[in-house]
C-alpha cells in the first residue's frame, strides 16, 4: 500500500482514501469505473479493484501532492487527463 495511505471500500466501486500530507489528513473519494478497471486488468474478470485504486493513488502521488488532488476522483477522469495512465498501470499489473 502507498506509504501513509488508508483505503476503505465503500461499496458500489467507491473507495475512501485517507492520506497524510505533512501533519494534515487528506480524504479523497475514488470511483473505480468498471470499464477502466477492466482496461487496466486486461479484461480479466478477476481484477483486484482495490489494488488498482491503490496503484492509481501511487501513480497520482508521483505527479502531485496529496493536498493538490481533488476531493473526488473517477478513474474515467484520470484516464482522460493522463495519456499514459492506462498503459502505466496495465504494465505495472503485469510486472
Amino acid at each position: 500500500m502507498t506509504d501513509g495511505a488508508h483505503i476503505e471500500p465503500l461499496g458500489s466501486h467507491n473507495y475512501l482514501i485517507k492520506l497524510w500530507q505533512d501533519d494534515d489528513a487528506v480524504e479523497i473519494r475514488v470511483r473505480a469505473t468498471p470499464d477502466v478497471v477492466a482496461r487496466i486488468s486486461g479484461g480479466g474478470g478477476d481484477a483486484d479493484e482495490e489494488r488498482i485504486v491503490e496503484d492509481t493513488i501511487a501513480y497520482l502521488l508521483e505527479r502531485q501532492r496529496a493536498d493538490e488532488l481533488p476531493p473526488q476522483l473517477d478513474l474515467d477522469d484520470i484516464a482522460a487527463t493522463y495519456d499514459d495512465y492506462i498503459d502505466s498501470l496495465h504494465g505495472h499489473r503485469k510486472a
